[in-house]
C-alpha cells in the first residue's frame, strides 16, 4: 500500500512538473519569440500577466499541498515532508522537462529567474535543483514508513537558516537580469546554506531512513 501511494505522488509530480514547463514554454514563445532558450536581457511581464502568473504560482503550491493532505490525513508533520517532497519533485522534473523540449538548460550553470517576488530570484539552475534534490529524498521518505519525521527546534533552526541563506544567494544575484545574464553568483553565501538546509532536512528524516533500512534488512533475511 504505501509504494503505490508513493508511486502515485510520483507520477503526480511529474505531471504537474510537466504542466509547469508547458506553461514557462508558452511565456518564452511570447516575451522571447526570437530565442526562446534566452530570457535575458530579461523583459518585466505585463501588470495583467503578472498577477494570472502569480495566482498560478500560488494554486500550483496549493495542489502540492491539498494532495500532501489527502496522502497524509492524520500526521502534520508527515503532510509538510510529502509537501517539501512534492515540491522538489516538481521543481526537478520542470528543469528535465524543458531540457527535452526546448533544450534549456543545455548545463547545470545556465541562469535562471526563478521567482518575481518581491524582486527577481537569479541563480544557476544546479542550486535550486539542489535544495529540490533534498527535499525530494527526505520528503517523499515518509512514505515508505510509519515513523514521524522530528520536527524540533533544531529542525526549524537549521532548515529555516540554509533556507534563508539560499533566498539570500538567490535575492542579491538579481542583477544579472539587467545585466544579459551576467553575474557573480555569491556561492559563499549560497553553500553554508545548502549544507544547513540539508543538515536540517537529514535529521529530521533519520528515523525515516532507519526505519526503511531495518525493513528493508528484515526482508533479504526472510528471502534467505
Amino acid at each position: 500500500m504505501k509504494s503505490k501511494k508513493l508511486l502515485y505522488l510520483i507520477l503526480y509530480g511529474i505531471s504537474m512538473a510537466f504542466v509547469e514547463a508547458a506553461v514557462v514554454i508558452y511565456l518564452r514563445e511570447l516575451y522571447y519569440p526570437e530565442n526562446i532558450r534566452n530570457i535575458f536581457p530579461f523583459r518585466p511581464i505585463r501588470s495583467f500577466d503578472l498577477k494570472v502568473e502569480l495566482l498560478r504560482e500560488l494554486s500550483t503550491l496549493l495542489m502540492l499541498w491539498f494532495v500532501s493532505g489527502l496522502a497524509e490525513l492524520e500526521s502534520y508533520r508527515r503532510r509538510f515532508f510529502v509537501f517539501l517532497g512534492l515540491w522538489g519533485l516538481w521543481d526537478i522534473v520542470y528543469y528535465l522537462w524543458l531540457n527535452i523540449f526546448i533544450g534549456w538548460p543545455a548545463s547545470f550553470l545556465d541562469v535562471d529567474v526563478l521567482f518575481l517576488i518581491p524582486v527577481p530570484w537569479v541563480a544557476p539552475v544546479i542550486s535550486p535543483i539542489l535544495y529540490a534534490f533534498v527535499m525530494t529524498l527526505c520528503g517523499l521518505s515518509v512514505e515508505l514508513t510509519d515513523q514521524e519525521p522530528i520536527m524540533d527546534t533544531k529542525f526549524w533552526l537549521l532548515s529555516g537558516a540554509g533556507a534563508a541563506l539560499g533566498l539570500a544567494s538567490f535575492i542579491t544575484a538579481n542583477s544579472a537580469v539587467y545585466r544579459g545574464g551576467q553575474m557573480a553568483f555569491k556561492w559563499w553565501i549560497f553553500i553554508p546554506g545548502i549544507v544547513f538546509f540539508g543538515a536540517g532536512m537529514c535529521r529530521s528524516a533519520t528515523p525515516l531512513f532507519k526505519e526503511t533500512a531495518e525493513v528493508n534488512k528484515q526482508r533479504s533475511k526472510s528471502e534467505i
